[in-house]
């Protein structure tokens, strides 16, 4: 079996970080750490990828790669 990798994004909020996954829209997942965010993004996108392959619909393929986030500081001028 081939790995893959994905992007997976973690949106804090509240008390926990919500996941997104990009290439799998279908996913909505959360965790109250960011370790438990990332285990419950591999088991959701493990889960994704099975129905898919059950349902014959395409595998999208690794995008880890193409994506990369940086934060960028800036400084508002005085009112």
């Amino acid at each position: 079996m081939a790995e893959l990798k994905y992007t997976v994004i973690l949106e804090p909020d509240q008390d926990a970080f919500q996941v997104i996954v990009p290439a799998l829209p279908e996913i909505a997942t959360f965790g109250a750490s960011v370790e438990e965010a990332l285990a419950m993004a591999r088991e959701a996108i493990e889960l994704a990828l099975a129905v898919r392959k059950d349902e014959g619909e395409e595998i999208p393929p690794s995008d880890s790669s193409a994506t990369r986030v940086e934060a960028v500081a800036v400084t508002l001028p005085a009112a």
